[in-house]
């Protein structure tokens, strides 16, 4: 039987969000302004189905399709929300499912670090895929469960406050995001992206 894990639509892709998404999936490149749809399913090859369903129902493409040890992830994204949205609507009915469903996220873990130092911030660079996180910014990393979700948190969180995306993981148990800048729009980063998470409706994980 099919489990909705994450059921997480964008209204409005951020600039340096949509840049990460393109510069990291094997799949179509979005670009800000598009609207998007992440759905995480288990089993994991669930996404094929969904995938199949979603692109035959409306004007949409991919850019994630993605299973692992125990999930599976899609992405699909339109410069039409009503496009988005009819293709995720198309993907719950077909498979019995409704939005809510989904699992509601939870934050495992935040950290907010004032002043980073140079040393911290170069072990960081080595393997982001955003931008590059400077000696003496603020930093504040995220991690969520169900991990998709996280992609949301990001985009509300650029849409808050004039930050760096630094880097952004959504697939795994956990989805963890890195952000950067000043203390104050860090914080305000901080603040959008926790709110956003709380927002969402849906199961608690464990009580299906």
């Amino acid at each position: 039987m099919s489990s909705l894990r994450t059921y997480a639509f964008i209204d409005r892709m951020q600039p340096q969000c949509a840049a990460h998404v393109a510069a990291t999936s094997p799949g179509d490149v979005p670009i800000a302004g598009m609207a998007e749809l992440f759905i995480e399913m288990a089993p994991g090859n669930e996404v094929f189905r969904a995938a199949d369903i979603a692109l035959k129902a409306a004007g949409v493409r991919p850019a994630l399709q993605i299973v692992e040890r125990e999930y599976g992830l899609l992405e699909i994204h339109s410069e039409q929300q009503a496009e988005v949205l009819a293709s995720g609507q198309a993907i719950l009915d077909t498979l019995g499912l409704t939005e809510g469903d989904r699992i509601k996220p939870q934050v495992s873990s935040t950290q907010f670090i004032t002043n980073v130092h140079p040393y911290q911030a170069q072990l960081l660079n080595k393997w982001r895929k955003g931008s590059l996180l400077m000696p003496g910014d603020s930093l504040f990393i995220l991690e969520c469960a169900p991990a998709a979700y996280v992609a949301l948190a990001a985009n509300e969180a650029e849409k808050a406050a004039n930050i760096k995306v630094i880097e952004i993981r959504a697939v795994g148990r956990f989805g963890r995001m890195f952000l950067s800048g000043t203390e104050s729009d860090v914080r305000t980063a901080m603040e959008a992206a926790v709110a956003a998470l709380a927002d969402i409706t849906g199961v608690e994980e464990g009580r299906r």
